[in-house]
């Protein structure tokens, strides 16, 4: 039963926003909810503020605090505004993007009005385009900082906003032009909270400037630039925008580079908010290529599959493989990693290379052969932008930045160039990426990788988890024996502390800890998604080098599946 003190408190709540609320869809949403008294779905979207932190915001479109909204996000760029006044860029130029999803156009208005009202000058993209033209953007214009209104992969019922910095913070020259970490993001949540009425937030009616097609014409000019002078550029591909706004951009890039005009999955060619075809709109999720597969299997001569995510800041791939079901496998995040690394290592590129705790350990064990820096992160670019000399960084969930100086943030779109050109050096020799990532575990061991996901309902199951693991830790995984056990959430190797839990896996002999008879080694590393519902569990194994590979790969394979059970079954998931 509701009290009904507090009934009448949230029903009052519930009034005042909707007499400020300037957008009439959420209005009559919120209005109808309270004719109604359906307390339960007022309780869920005034249950709190829509969390600001170093992901920006994302969360559900709909009326209230806690759903993504144009109340929450012109509070969001008032917060902003107050940020860079604080820090001396209160005149400073900041540019905006958006992708297509449902209210991205009127979110990015929003902030460019609140922007301008504030003193600041304010440029939005001409239309929704990739991501990477908006953090290519920053650089290029000399911006301050840099929003882009997107809920990248997540499902079409979400919107986002996330923040760049132009200039280097917390410390001069550190991370210019990167997505925004703490204390930042704490900065702007209080600048945020200190938002009473929206009516004080002034709001220009117009003054900002709408950007014409030279921004996107200097990002494609620039994408371009990361292939060789000279490179074969033969390869065929089929391309899939997943219904983002990929589409555009990958095609103008593959015709400056001279590539093969892409294949188009056609029915995911064009924007479309609601994802029709799709259950997520994310490349890693069961179904989504199964269009693109079709394409490739009725385009004979199609060399790989590219794949982008909603705001083409991602970039999957699959290559033929006559085993498959579909006739195409896709490759794991981790083995376009390493492909684009083994690519760029070939010609001959130094600095350093850079990596998310979760990805594979193979690129360390390239990058030492190679003779070149590595570095590990803690997960998301936000921290791989950051490493000093970076060259190349990845991370396993489809993340890759191949030129840090153009586009200091992941960039499916140069990643989609460079996989294509290493195809073709391949392609030329007589070979295809498969071949090369054989080469790769004759060579330096098969490192085999998948993932564990747990998409809950009751966000308490996520702590209750790591709780669970914290307390009591496993002794073995998939018959390995766990060597090491880190509570990431401590200082450990230099990263800075966070939510997860990593295990190193083998079995000890005279050799060494974390050794075993055979070679085998593997690791474990636990924590909840920053921008889903979801307890992620990033599973690897390792079988030594020189090994005949179909007998390497059915072995890892069998061994993923066994870690994938056991530590299910630690975490209670």
């Amino acid at each position: 039963m509701v009290d009904k003190d507090d009934a009448k408190d949230l029903i009052d709540r519930a009034r005042r926003w909707l007499a400020e609320d300037p957008d009439p869809d959420t209005r009559a949403e919120l209005a109808a909810l309270l004719d109604a008294e359906d307390l339960d779905a007022l309780r869920d979207r005034f249950a709190g503020l829509l969390r600001f932190g170093t992901a920006g915001l994302r969360g559900e479109l709909g009326a209230g605090p806690s759903r993504m909204n144009r109340a929450v996000v012109i509070r969001a760029a008032a917060g902003l505004a107050a940020f860079l006044r604080e820090h001396g860029k209160g005149d400073g130029l900041v540019v905006v993007g958006y992708d297509a999803r449902h209210k991205s156009a009127d979110f990015a208005r929003d902030t460019a009005a609140v922007l301008t009202g504030a003193g600041l000058r304010a440029a939005v993209l001409p239309r929704p385009l990739p991501t990477p033209v908006l953090a290519f953007a920053i650089g290029h214009l000399g911006a301050v900082a840099g929003v882009e209104v997107t809920a990248s992969h997540n499902p079409p019922r979400d919107n986002g906003y996330k923040v760049y910095l132009g200039f280097g913070y917390p410390e001069p020259g550190e991370g210019a032009g990167s997505q925004i970490v703490a204390p930042a993001d704490a900065e702007i949540a209080a600048g945020i909270e200190a938002v009473d009425a929206l009516a004080e937030v002034p709001r220009a009616e117009d003054g900002w400037t709408v950007l014409g097609d030279e921004v996107l014409e200097a990002y494609v000019e620039r994408a371009v630039s990361v292939l060789a002078p000279g490179s074969p550029r033969t390869a065929r591909v089929v391309h899939t925008a997943l219904h983002g706004v990929g589409t555009e951009t990958v095609t103008a890039a593959f015709a400056r580079a001279g590539f093969p005009a892409p294949v188009p999955v056609a029915e995911q060619a064009a924007p479309d908010p609601d994802f029709p075809t799709v259950a997520f709109p994310n490349p890693e999720e069961p179904g989504a290529m199964d269009l693109a597969f079709a394409t490739a299997r009725a385009h004979e001569g199609a060399d790989l599959i590219v794949a982008n995510d909603p705001d083409a800041d991602r970039c999957a791939v699959a290559v033929p493989d006559a085993s498959a079901d579909a006739g195409w496998r896709m490759l794991t995040g981790d083995e376009v990693g390493a492909l684009l690394a083994t690519h760029l290592l070939r010609r001959g590129e130094r600095g350093v290379f850079a990596e998310s705790i979760v990805s594979s350990t193979l690129l360390g064990t390239l990058a030492r052969a190679a003779g070149v820096p590595h570095a590990e992160t803690l997960t998301g670019f936000k921290w791989i932008s950051r490493v000093p000399g970076l060259r190349y960084g990845y991370e396993e969930a489809l993340g890759y930045c191949v030129d840090p100086e153009g586009v200091r943030d992941k960039d499916g779109i140069t990643a989609a160039l460079l996989v294509t050109e290493f195809a073709s050096v391949l392609k030329e020799e007589g070979r295809t990426l498969s071949d090369a990532l054989d080469d790769l575990a004759r060579e330096h061991g098969l490192h085999a990788t998948a993932q564990l996901s747990a998409r809950v309902a009751d966000l308490s199951l996520i702590p209750a988890a790591m709780d669970r693991l914290r307390q009591s830790p496993p002794v073995r995984l998939a018959g390995l024996t766990v060597t090491s056990a880190d509570d990431l959430s401590l200082p450990k190797d230099g990263l800075p502390p966070t939510d997860g839990l990593r295990y190193t896996l083998g079995t000890p002999s005279p050799e060494g800890a974390g050794s075993s008879p055979e070679g085998v080694r593997g690791r474990v590393v636990v924590r909840p998604s920053g921008t889903e519902p979801k307890l992620k569990c990033y599973l690897e194994i390792v079988l030594p080098a020189g090994l005949p590979v179909p007998e390497a790969r059915e072995r890892a394979t069998a061994l993923l599946a066994e870690l994938k059970r056991d530590v299910g079954a630690a975490a209670g998931v």
